[in-house]
């Protein structure tokens, strides 16, 4: 079944708690103790999303990791996507593998569906929204709405 890896968890998790902490900073151990995980497996995701132009840091004093840009501005997708490549439900759709059963293939459209539909939901959730303080149904309803704008 698709699953979303843990690299890619604890990296949504991490930009969580650097956008909550948007415009200001927030240290490695700070997100490793507030998210729970490993400073060495999270150093690794932070120095990818780094790469990536997402977040910069800076060191010493009052140094730590800050949003390139505002909360509204990165998407779930953006977090993931640059630590999982783009959205593969099977192999056939990823570029670098490709499948030669392509045009015979019965199942292909849905792979290609479901791999839309899960880029569009990643795509139309900022991190500004997940900072927003809802509650348990609040969140089921704006889960909802991203659903919507989708199908």
């Amino acid at each position: 079944m698709f699953k979303l890896s843990t690299k890619g968890r604890y990296a949504v998790r991490a930009m969580y708690e650097i956008a909550k902490a948007y415009p200001n900073g927030i240290t490695l151990d700070e997100i490793a103790e507030n998210q729970k995980i490993s400073r060495v497996y999270l150093a690794q995701i932070l120095n990818r999303l780094r790469q990536a132009h997402l977040i910069r840091s800076s060191r010493g004093p009052g140094g730590g990791y800050v949003l390139r840009k505002p909360p509204e501005e990165i998407t779930l997708y953006d977090v993931l996507a640059s630590l999982e490549g783009p959205v593969c439900v099977a192999s056939c759709l990823d570029p670098s593998e490709g499948c030669d059963e392509v045009e015979e293939c019965i199942a292909y459209p849905i792979w290609k569906k479901l791999a839309s539909y899960i880029e569009c939901m990643l795509k139309n959730v900022k991190l500004s929204d997940l900072i927003k303080t809802m509650s348990a149904s609040e969140r089921e309803k704006f889960a909802e709405s991203v659903t919507l704008k989708c199908f």
